[in-house]
């Protein structure tokens, strides 16, 4: 508000007036009044997630009857804060999203795509994953929190991690022949979550957003995650050579 009432004074007091109607010199005098307005914090950080997160979409699938993966929607929330289009649905829509998601992708506006399940969503992952690579359209970060099924990995995908509760309902995930990438099964269950509290646990959360930060902006991932147990499956050459072209 100062600075709109001296700007007020400045361009529109009455000696300026008198002396001078000329529109160059109130031009200049724009001018200078923006220069002098300083770029603050917020304002910066306003403006870096429209670039950096162009074409990033990130798909959280929740579990059953949609009341026990609420977490999802806290990430989600947590995601869009920082600029990341996001869409939050239930499991059973994994088909109809793929087909969203491969549009997408076709057409260009979305260049890099990301899963996240909880639950039967999780269930649900790699059935989508699958789906995503015979539409064309690979999936370059998927998530997994405490599948209720074992399931098994085909398609092209940059990464998979499969968080699970080993003395709960969860299993690892296993890849077929047919899948590319990496796949890291983490049991989680040291750190004190449950199925129904995986999704909602801030330490979970933090990894599962810092995964998706490294993708979307380039940034070190934070492994901060205490007492858990990590089986990486690492893709052969010719996995390898396929991811990098990703």
């Amino acid at each position: 508000m100062k600075l709109y009432g001296s700007y007020t004074r400045f361009v529109g007091g009455p000696s300026c007036l008198r002396r001078h109607r000329s529109r160059p010199l109130q031009a200049a005098a724009l001018t200078l009044l923006l220069l002098s307005v300083p770029v603050g914090p917020c304002m910066a950080k306003a403006a870096a997630p429209a670039a950096t997160t162009a074409g990033a979409h990130v798909y959280l699938l929740r579990g059953v009857l949609n009341i026990f993966s609420l977490g999802l929607d806290e990430i989600a929330a947590k995601l869009r804060q920082q600029g990341i289009s996001v869409t939050v649905a239930n499991f059973v829509s994994w088909s109809s999203l793929a087909d969203e998601a491969a549009a997408e992708y076709r057409s260009g506006r979305v260049r890099t795509i990301i899963l996240v399940g909880h639950s039967s969503g999780a269930t649900a992952l790699p059935d989508m994953v699958a789906r995503l690579d015979q539409l064309g359209a690979p999936v370059k970060l998927a998530i997994g929190l405490d599948s209720v099924f074992r399931t098994s990995l085909a398609g092209r995908v940059g990464r998979y991690i499969n968080f699970y509760v080993a003395n709960g309902a969860g299993t690892p995930v296993e890849k077929t022949r047919q899948f590319h990438g990496d796949l890291e099964n983490v049991d989680v269950g040291k750190i004190g979550v449950g199925h129904l509290t995986i999704d909602k646990n801030q330490i979970m959360q933090q990894r599962v957003i810092s995964a998706i930060d490294a993708v979307v902006f380039s940034r070190p991932e934070r492994m901060s995650l205490p007492d858990v147990s990590a089986t990486k499956h690492g893709a052969g050459p010719a996995d390898a050579t396929a991811a990098a072209r990703r």
